[in-house]
């Protein structure tokens, strides 16, 4: 049985180049989502979420393999950040972060086949965040991008850099910071994270 890769399929959005900035349009896809604030440090409901965003996606990737007979490769967690007044956006305001976990789905899967997969989710194990898992369409557009390597805590230069990108090439930033964790900070020393560091714009 053949598994997919969603990140080669999209090689552009999740691989791009760490040397310069690129310019994406990032198409309509699919997205299991959980909302929540709190520093994604210390916050129990961040670690709820990204737990049952994970199991969700799972259980919908092996129940496509069961019934479908297609696999694939379950994608990397991704966060939306911001906060109500942008102004104050800061680390040291992290008790304060809004923010959207979020994990891509196939193209093939529905909103039915989701509801399915959280109700099988839900059979396995008791998971907190698990009612505010919502499975949406997310069509983010034109955004300037850059792969980052290093601690999510030293990314500030590099988000400044597309920011100022953005302004020289005569855009406006539009819509949230954008991140997408392609290192598990469980098993990889802060240095050697890859991070896709992306702004919308305008």
């Amino acid at each position: 049985m053949e598994k997919l890769d969603l990140k080669r399929e999209y090689k552009e959005l999740y691989n791009p180049s760490a040397k310069a900035i690129s310019v994406v349009k990032a198409p309509t896809m699919n997205f299991l989502m959980v909302d929540g604030t709190g520093d994604p440090n210390v916050a129990q409901v961040y670690k709820d979420a990204v737990e049952a965003l994970y199991a969700v996606s799972y259980a919908l990737k092996f129940k496509v393999k069961r019934e479908q007979k297609v696999d694939y490769v379950v994608m990397p967690l991704e966060g939306l950040w911001w906060m109500d007044n942008m102004t104050l956006f800061s680390v040291e305001n992290k008790a304060e972060w809004l923010w959207t976990m979020m994990i891509m789905q196939p193209k093939f899967v529905t909103p039915k086949m989701a509801r399915q997969a959280m109700d099988e989710a839900a059979k396995k194990k008791g998971l907190a965040a698990l009612s505010r898992v919502r499975f949406e369409k997310f069509a983010e557009g034109l955004a300037a991008q850059i792969l980052y390597f290093g601690a999510y805590a030293d990314e500030g230069p590099t988000i400044q850099k597309i920011h100022q990108y953005i302004h020289d090439t005569g855009h406006q930033l539009h819509g949230k910071h954008h991140e997408i964790y392609l290192g598990d900070p469980r098993k990889t020393t802060p240095a050697k994270l890859k991070t896709v560091i992306r702004q919308p714009m305008r």
